[in-house]
């Protein structure tokens, strides 16, 4: 258990303790006082790793397989003697323009807060610091963690969405420039695009439900007071899925754009063919028609023949040119 477990401590008035190794014992010191409450950290714990903390804490087991599996959506639930929560942190990778999404569960009981992460880029380490270093927040027990933690991960989208804005404008920078890159590999680059925004959307949409939840003040085990702040966490949220949706609309615009682009590209260059082709249509009647070898055909026997008809095939290509030069399709 003991590489499972990242970090336990108790919290009493706000400020971390030290309390005893086993958690049965630490839980009962926390739940002795009433102004105590033990948080339990672990990561990626397997199923029985996890047994021992499922039992000490009494957590439900359809809580517990979901903790597990890490392949669930942001929720809500409410049990019998514990809360449930689900959050995806969204992580995104400058190097690679990547957005991936991590799992973190929240467990929240009496005098308890147990943490399961999975992946690297859910920031408890961070929220505990600075919990620790606020115990005027700290010291409303489990509500305020959870608030910490959900603030964290929200405050977070919007950074990723800021990032993901800045790849945005560039993207559509490269794709209205004069001479970008080759139209294969801007479309890759948008349906790349749009993937990351899918990955973000998936992380972020489906926690406004379990958010707007918590701003009503009635779900068990988080305190009435604990409401205004939810309902600021819940307002960033909101200006998140706005920017994400946004992002989904300019990409598919963009990619509307690209096509329209390629489209117009592909009329020019066969305008460009097909005035080609007419200007070298020319030369090639009037040589196919002189080339017949017939005995009797007209012109053929007077001397300046040959040159005349050089300069009606050179008249008539530099006047096609001439033409299709003025009307654009040169």
């Amino acid at each position: 258990m003991r590489p499972v477990i990242v970090d336990s401590a108790i919290y009493r008035d706000g400020r971390r303790t030290d309390g005893p190794a086993d958690l049965s014992d630490a839980l009962d010191e926390a739940r002795a006082t009433g102004d105590a409450f033990l948080w339990v950290g672990l990561h990626e714990p397997t199923e029985a790793e996890f047994a021992h903390v499922s039992r000490e804490f009494a957590l439900h087991p359809l809580a517990v397989e979901d903790a597990l599996k890490a392949h669930q959506r942001p929720k809500l639930e409410v049990y019998d003697d514990s809360l449930f929560a689900v959050l995806k942190p969204v992580v995104y990778e400058p190097e690679s323009d990547r957005v991936s999404t991590d799992e973190l569960m929240v467990f929240i009981g009496d005098s308890f807060v147990v943490t399961v992460r999975h992946g690297e880029g859910a920031p408890l380490a961070a929220v505990r610091k600075r919990l620790e270093a606020e115990p005027q927040v700290l010291r409303h027990g489990p509500t305020a963690v959870l608030y910490a933690i959900s603030d964290a991960v929200v405050d977070h989208y919007l950074d990723v969405a800021a990032e993901l804005q800045v790849d945005l404008e560039e993207l559509e920078a490269d794709v209205f420039a004069p001479a970008g890159a080759s139209p294969a590999r801007t479309a890759e680059r948008i349906y790349n695009a749009k993937r990351q925004v899918l990955e973000f959307r998936r992380a972020s949409v489906p926690l406004s439900g379990p958010m707007a939840r918590l701003t009503t003040g009635a779900v068990p085990f988080v305190h009435d007071n604990a409401v205004p702040f939810f309902r600021d966490v819940n307002d960033h949220l909101l200006r998140a899925n706005e920017l994400v949706e946004g992002l989904d609309r300019l990409l598919s615009d963009v990619l509307s754009a690209h096509l329209a682009q390629m489209g117009v590209r592909q009329n020019d260059d066969m305008r460009k063919i097909s005035a080609w082709a007419a200007m070298a249509a020319v030369p090639t009647m009037v040589a196919g028609i002189y080339g017949m070898n017939f005995d009797h055909m007209p012109e053929l026997h007077w001397v300046g023949s040959y040159p005349a008809v050089l300069l009606l095939m050179a008249g008539i290509v530099v006047g096609l040119y001439r033409l299709f030069k003025r009307r654009g399709w040169m």
